[in-house]
Formats: C-alpha cells, structure tokens, sequence
C-alpha cells in the first residue's frame, strides 16, 4: 500500500478587485491506495495536466462531489471495500 497526503499550504489568489484574499489549508489527510490505485491516479493527473497528485485529488474529491446518483452506503460496509477502480460494495 502507498501513502498519499495533502501538504499544509498557503494560496494566494487574486480577487475581483485585485485584492489579495488568504485561503489556508490547514487540514493534513492521508490515504492508502494500491498500486494500481495510484497509477490510476497518475494516470489522470498526467491525462489532465495537473500540476500535482495533491492537486489531482482535489479535483476529483471536487468532481465526486458534484456528481449526482449516489445512494448511502450499505450497513456494515469497511473503509477497505471502497476503492478508486470502480470497487466498492453494491447498495
């Protein structure tokens, strides 16, 4: 299993004004994922040109939350059931 976790960083990004607004990220999560997992992963951060695994997460944490169509998890289910290959316990 490999470990991935997001770094603490500082962005500053430009608002309409040209005001500079502060956004932290002061949150650490850290995950496992397979090696196929991770080469899943890798293979869409390159697809898409993003700039980093951190960053590709993100995106996806981001596109995963936005989709519609999911129901609750069954009862009982474990963290290890879940996976990023399209593995994950039938409802």
């Amino acid at each position: 299993m490999l470990a991935i976790s997001t770094n603490i960083t500082q962005i500053l990004t430009a608002g309409e004004l040209g005001v500079m607004n502060e956004r932290l990220r002061a949150e650490r999560l850290q995950i496992m994922l397979s090696p196929e997992e991770l080469t899943l992963i890798d293979d869409f951060r390159f697809a898409k040109r993003m700039p980093s695994r951190a960053s590709t997460v993100r995106e996806l944490f981001r596109r995963g939350l936005a989709a519609e169509g999911f129901g609750l998890a069954p009862s009982g289910t474990k963290s290890k059931e879940f996976g990023v290959n399209g593995k994950s316990p039938r409802r």
